[in-house]
């Protein structure tokens, strides 16, 4: 007999064995046993409590396929090594739902944002509007996952060189990231004001930091822009469930970057390796998904065609 516990324990120590990162599993595969019950037997897991830990709460999403996923690579293990006879997953799945859209904004919208930072609330209490702006800046015009940008340091950024440094990330990886000109000079100004208020220890203190001095949290990050994009009526009118979030800010960073290569002439086949690098990505197939195709996006791949289409018929 093993308890579900000392299975998780053990499948996750082997998956990590065998190079992967797991953190993501693990953390749904230890909520998972808070569900079922953390003293329970791995045998003795119930069908009908795994359905309704897949399905959550609400219409079914893809999220419910991830879940399915990491739990039947933990019972093929389990199985395989005879810890447990047979699994309790639903032998069927349902249908993917339709993939989520990433709402692209545009630069009206950006303008918007960027500049109601400091009137969409009469009181800053935590999060001061320089920071929350500095962020956003920061998330648009470096692509940045938000996990990233607030987990920066003072000695991750580098004015000099124009370049942070991005590290353990989604990937298990570090990159270097440079920044443009206009960027890197409201980044370094953004930290001279931070410096002065609040005087750092040494330069592994958070480069975004609340008005008492403390690392900004992600959920509150997340709170304030709702309240900010809903001020600045940056909405989205699709009919999507889901509004403009703080991660469509690097979605539109890449269709942006696209768009504006198109404009110049640039081969784009070949700049897709090198924005997939900047993005942190390990192959191109992660970067596609961000190229939602607006229709900036489609006029100005369908120019392009019609150049070189018009071009081979003249040569013709």
């Amino acid at each position: 007999m093993m308890k579900l516990e000392a299975l998780i324990v053990q499948y996750v120590a082997f998956r990590r064995s065998m190079g992967a990162s797991f953190k993501s599993a693990e953390s749904l595969l230890q909520h998972f046993c808070r569900q079922m019950g953390e003293e329970i037997d791995a045998t003795a897991v119930q069908a009908e409590k795994v359905n309704n830990f897949l399905a959550g709460t609400g219409p079914i999403t893809r999220y419910w396929h991830r879940k399915y996923d990491v739990l039947r690579g933990l019972y093929r293990y389990a199985i395989s090594r005879g810890l447990v006879a047979d699994s309790p997953l639903p032998t069927a799945a349902p249908k993917l739902p339709v993939r989520f859209i990433p709402y692209i904004y545009t630069r009206d919208e950006l303008r918007r944002l960027f500049n109601s930072t400091s009137s969409y609330r009469k009181q800053h209490r935590k999060l001061e509007p320089h920071t929350l702006r500095a962020i956003l800046l920061l998330l648009y015009g470096a692509g940045l996952r938000v996990s990233e940008a607030l987990a920066l340091t003072l000695d991750d950024v580098d004015f000099a060189d124009s370049l942070i440094t991005i590290r353990d990330t989604k990937f298990n990886k570090t990159r270097m990231v440079p920044l443009g000109s206009e960027l890197n000079q409201m980044m370094a100004e953004y930290e001279a004001g931070r410096k002065e208020r609040h005087p750092p220890q040494s330069g592994a203190a958070p480069f975004f930091i609340l008005r008492t001095g403390g690392a900004v949290p992600l959920h509150l990050v997340q709170q304030t822009f709702k309240r900010l994009r809903e001020y600045a009526e940056v909405r989205r009118v699709d009919g999507s469930r889901f509004q403009p979030r703080l991660h469509d800010m690097r979605h539109s960073f890449a269709v942006h970057r696209l768009i504006s290569w198109y404009q110049q002439g640039a081969d784009v086949q070949k700049m897709l390796p090198q924005l997939s690098t900047y993005l942190g990505h390990v192959d191109l197939t992660a970067t596609q998904i961000y190229l939602t195709m607006t229709p900036e996006l489609l006029h100005e791949a369908s120019a392009r065609f019609e150049h070189y289409a018009l071009k081979e018929e003249s040569h013709g």
